[in-house]
């Protein structure tokens, strides 16, 4: 199957992917660039699940500050490398990751730190399992099993927290 030009361009594009695999993925979607798309988030989690094991011991601290000065977050961000760490993508995921603890004020970062007979819901109370403020569509640990795919390396994160005026 020939596929276009164009629809390598425009899932490159949308999802940062190199030209070969966007080009597999429109292939295997008989062409369909939003199907390729899925695909390829498909491959991405199969991709993180493979990289999980891997030891993140460098990374970033990111900082966030509400616009209105009364709330805040600092996030450890970890990677495998410090090329990766200084990567668009590796910041920009920080920062949303720090934007999502000052809004969403979770407690935990995965369900398996949450107490046994907590009574808590698991999806509010545990970062990787909010949904994700800029598109509640998709999970944080979706989010970032996306970037892992992107950049290579296991990202996890280490820990958060979280400041408000007045609590």
């Amino acid at each position: 199957m020939k596929v276009l030009t164009e629809a390598i361009k425009e899932v490159r594009d949308r999802t940062s992917i190199g030209i070969v695999d966007c080009k597999d993925a429109l292939i295997e979607a008989g062409g369909d660039v939003e199907k390729a798309i899925e695909v390829l988030k498909a491959r991405g989690l199969g991709v993180a699940g493979q990289k999980t094991k891997r030891v993140t011991r460098d990374g970033v601290i990111e900082a966030y500050i509400h616009h209105n000065k009364r709330i805040g977050a600092l996030v450890e961000l970890n990677c495998e490398t410090d090329f990766v760490a200084g990567t668009d993508e590796f910041k920009e995921l920080a920062r949303n990751i720090a934007m999502q603890v000052a809004a969403m004020s979770p407690q935990f970062v995965t369900s398996e730190e949450m107490p046994k007979e907590s009574e808590l819901d698991p999806q509010t109370s545990c970062l990787l399992l909010q949904p994700f403020i800029k598109d509640p569509t998709r999970t944080i640990r979706e989010v970032i099993a996306e970037v892992i795919a992107k950049v290579g390396e296991n990202i996890k994160v280490g820990k958060f927290t979280r400041f408000e005026l007045g609590c």
